[in-house]
């Protein structure tokens, strides 16, 4: 077969747009319940992510599936893109209540 009768391999567009985000505040959580918040300065095509004045949430003492409001400075960081399970803007960030959860109204 010649070489003029392959293809190049088409190459993939990425759906994450982290452009949008550079330069601005941003929460981070990872795989294992860790999140993080900081301005995004870059990442790469396998979403390693570097996050600046990065602060990372501690988790409850007493119950480790919680996160506080209480943070820990981290300064400059790199987030590998295997540990990224979200990437989100921190403006504009409210919890919802999960409607797939029972309320204790409804339990009683």
């Amino acid at each position: 077969m010649s070489n003029q009768n392959r293809k190049a391999p088409h190459k993939k567009e990425s759906i994450l747009e982290l452009n949008k985000l550079i330069d601005s505040k941003c929460r981070v959580k990872c795989l294992g319940g860790r999140e993080l918040v900081g301005t995004l300065r870059g990442y790469d095509e396998l979403v390693n992510l570097v996050l600046d004045d990065a602060d990372e949430f501690l988790r409850d003492p007493e119950d480790h599936n919680k996160i506080t409001d209480k943070k820990r400075k981290l300064g400059l960081v790199v987030v590998r893109g295997t540990q990224v399970s979200l990437v989100s803007p921190e403006d504009g960030l409210e919890e919802i209540a999960n409607p797939f959860m029972a309320s204790e109204e409804e339990m009683e």
